[in-house]
């Protein structure tokens, strides 16, 4: 029996206030303080929640606090349960 089948999540987190101040400044600095913030962020998460190596962060969104990744249905689980996680949600493929 094989491992399980890593799919891509994408993982929303709750209201962050550091967030919200960051996203509101509008210079380039501030995109690139939100943007480290985010990754380091989303990094740190994984990394304190999931076994090293057993995943694949693809992505963390600016829009909103969160980020995309590949992991299974039973990491998935456990992310759901984590501190500071609002949503993990499976991404759907939309038919061509």
């Amino acid at each position: 029996m094989g491992s399980p089948k890593s799919e891509r999540y994408f993982v929303f987190m709750n209201y962050d206030p550091e967030y919200e101040r960051l996203r509101a400044d509008r210079t380039k600095r501030g995109a690139y303080e939100l943007d480290m913030y985010l990754s380091r962020k989303h990094d740190e998460l994984l990394a304190n929640t999931l076994e090293h190596g057993s995943y694949e962060k693809t992505i963390s969104l600016v829009i909103v606090d969160g980020f995309a990744v590949e992991i299974t249905e039973d990491q998935a689980s456990v992310l759901r349960s984590a501190s500071g996680v609002r949503v993990v949600e499976k991404n759907q493929e939309l038919p061509s």
